[in-house]
């Protein structure tokens, strides 16, 4: 073993000899295995697909605004427009009541399905609600879990 790694040693000054005039053998002659790693490269930051919404800590963005049962809910005067729903990133206000985020199960960029803890008339209470657009963001579509049906709100100018 230690003739064959001072042989070894021996030949390396020998292996630069050679004439200058003759190319490099390729790989393919010398029978060595190219390097056919990929290339270094930055990792890719993971994006959220259309639809997603990586911040599931506040009502979708998309979501939020003034909406209305009615186009009438939209225009009325404070304290007539019994139709309009307003939604923040943590708070859905109604005529009566106003809900804060308790708890999100699932949401996207158009939709969240969260808990609402809600107070209003002397009352607190808590819904599952889903929130969800609709007709390209021209419409709202809420829905409470347990109970009720559906209501369709239109987005307000």
């Amino acid at each position: 073993m230690r003739l064959a790694l001072i042989a070894a040693v021996a030949a390396l000054p020998l292996s630069s000899c050679g004439d200058a005039s003759e190319p490099a053998p390729t790989p393919e002659q010398t029978g060595a295995v190219a390097d056919v790693s990929a290339p270094e490269t930055a990792p890719i930051e993971a994006t959220p697909a259309p639809g997603e919404m990586p911040d599931l800590q506040t009502i979708p963005a998309a979501i939020q605004g003034r909406w209305a049962l009615t186009e009438a809910d939209c225009t009325a005067a404070r304290g007539a427009a019994t139709g309009l729903l307003r939604i923040g990133p943590e708070t859905l206000t109604f005529y009566e009541s106003a809900g804060t985020l308790a708890d999100i199960e699932e949401a996207n960029a158009n939709r969240i399905r969260a808990e609402f803890s809600f107070t209003g008339e002397g009352m607190t209470w808590s819904r599952d609600i889903t929130l969800e657009l609709q007709d390209g963001g021209a419409a709202l579509v809420r829905r409470e879990h347990g109970e009720g049906a559906a209501f369709r709100y239109s987005k307000c100018p």
